[in-house]
């Protein structure tokens, strides 16, 4: 498989010193340390060890990766994993997606206010969803459903939905 042409530990190389001037207001030290796993992520800079095949005696330096469950290069193959197994937990029934979105002008809200604002959209969206379907005109059942807050757009400009 041909590696992709550039990662995100490339970009965070690239342009995570000015992002964390930018944005020192809201950025916690939590998301300090998850940029610093991803840019030294199977670098030098983690350790590393010596691989060494049993038959042929080939050796290969490996560096070790930060384990970080935000890291794309060490969950890809964790979140796989899951994925498969929470498909095979699936029931025989309909799915349906559906996204509740902060308008954007809130957006610098929920920066600074994170717990309150949503906390806010999830018990908003569950008692929309619960009171909709529960309508005789809709569903006119119980549901069960699942929340998961995404608070980042497509284009990786903060926009909190659930």
């Amino acid at each position: 498989m041909k590696p992709p042409p550039f990662e995100v530990a490339d970009i965070i190389r690239a342009h995570g010193n000015s992002f964390v001037e930018k944005s020192r207001v809201w950025l916690t030290w939590l998301h300090l340390r998850v940029l610093f796993a991803i840019e030294h992520c199977r670098t030098a800079a983690m350790g590393g060890h010596l691989d060494r095949c049993g038959q042929c005696g080939h050796e290969a330096i490996s560096f070790n990766s930060c384990r970080s469950r935000h890291c794309p290069k060490c969950q890809t193959n964790a979140r796989d994993k899951w994925l498969a197994g929470r498909k095979q937990e699936l029931l025989p029934v309909n799915y349906v997606h559906v996204v509740f979105t902060i308008p954007h002008e809130l957006s610098w809200l929920a920066l600074q206010n994170k717990k309150v604002v949503y906390d806010l959209l999830f018990r908003a969206s569950a008692a929309t969803l619960m009171e909709i379907a529960a309508d005789p005109k809709h569903l006119g059942a119980e549901i069960g459903f699942l929340s998961v807050l995404h608070t980042w757009g497509q284009t990786l400009q903060q926009n909190p939905h659930s």
